[in-house]
C-alpha cells in the first residue's frame, strides 16, 4: 500500500484496533457497504484514503483495495476493483 505518512500511520493504528476490536470499529473510522464489504476511511494531513476490506471465518480481515479519495463520491472504478477481489478471495476459501 503506497500512502503518504499520515495516512500510513492512521492506517497502522486503525488495523492495530481493528485486531482487538473486530473488523468493524463503526463510524467515523469504517462503515459497512454491504454484500460483505467494508470501508476503512482515513484522514490525515496529506488529505482522505479509503480502504476496502472483508472478513472471512476466523477473524481474518483481508484489505482488499486502498486509494486516495479526490471527490466527494467513492469512484464506482475503486468499488469495483474491491468487488472483483473480495470474490476472488472468498472462493479461495
Amino acid at each position: 500500500m503506497d500512502l503518504p505518512k499520515t495516512l500510513q500511520s492512521r492506517y497502522i493504528s486503525l488495523t492495530l484496533r481493528m485486531k482487538t476490536d473486530g473488523a468493524n470499529l463503526g463510524e467515523p473510522h469504517t462503515q459497512p457497504l454491504g454484500g460483505g464489504l467494508f470501508e476503512l476511511r482515513l484522514k490525515g494531513a496529506e488529505g482522505i484514503a479509503r480502504v476496502f476490506y472483508c472478513t472471512l471465518v476466523g477473524r481474518r480481515i483481508v484489505m482488499l483495495h486502498s486509494f486516495i479519495k479526490k471527490s466527494q463520491k467513492t469512484p464506482p472504478k475503486e468499488r469495483r476493483i474491491a468487488e472483483t477481489r473480495m470474490k476472488e478471495v472468498k472462493n479461495e476459501h
